[in-house]
């Protein structure tokens, strides 16, 4: 039994902090996982961000209400999910990632949490659990799933070398540097192919 497990942010729809930057202007939103490796380090300095600039999470969520989904991401995750079981594995949070499941049919999802206080802003995040990419893949692996993986950013890394397969999709050039043992591909085709050689190895190896 096989299952994939991608990213979502970089890999199936656009950075979501990244759009809320160049809505607002404020150039500082635009820092992500692809150039801050620790994950708790990058939130504070988003919360931060947003009291200092008066931000609330309605402003964050009318940002991605009016993104889409990656050119050929819809395409690319419906013919995956007519192969095999899905599941996307991001570091993003519930409350952003509805209008963005809508646009792609609604894959599972395992994310995390944003709380609110009561004036709207965002008072803290909660993680479903620390360094969850890498631990649902070990569960998955642990309930006798052959796991193929696909991110694009330092996040996704344990995932990636937890998989029984773990790929790159256009990843930035550092990142590559620093983990060359993954195969990088730059388009959902090459992508694409590769999982498929991925689960025909898998597959004969039992």
């Amino acid at each position: 039994m096989q299952i994939v497990c991608l990213d979502l942010e970089g890999v199936l729809v656009p950075e979501i902090w990244i759009a809320f930057a160049q809505r607002t202007g404020i150039a500082e939103f635009s820092r992500t996982t692809r150039d801050e490796p620790d994950y708790d380090k990058l939130m504070q300095y988003r919360l931060a961000l947003l009291r200092k600039h008066g931000l609330k999470l309605a402003d964050i969520q009318a940002v991605i209400a009016g993104m889409a989904p990656m050119d050929g991401a819809r395409d690319f995750l419906d013919d995956l999910r007519a192969r095999f079981q899905v599941i996307i594995l991001s570091d993003t949070f519930y409350e952003f990632a509805d209008p963005l499941m809508q646009q792609l049919g609604r894959p599972t999802l395992f994310c995390h949490r944003l709380l609110t206080d009561d004036q709207g802003f965002v008072a803290e995040y909660r993680l479903r659990q620390p360094n969850q990419k890498f631990h649902a893949v070990n569960a998955l692996k642990g309930l006798n799933y052959q796991v193929i993986a696909a991110g694009d950013s330092y996040n996704d890394t344990g995932m990636l070398g937890a998989a029984d397969a773990g790929f790159f999709i256009h990843p930035p050039a550092g990142i590559v540097a620093q983990f060359p043992q993954f195969q990088v591909n730059h388009s959902y085709a090459e992508l694409k192919a590769s999982i498929a050689g991925a689960a025909e190895r898998l597959a004969a190896q039992g």
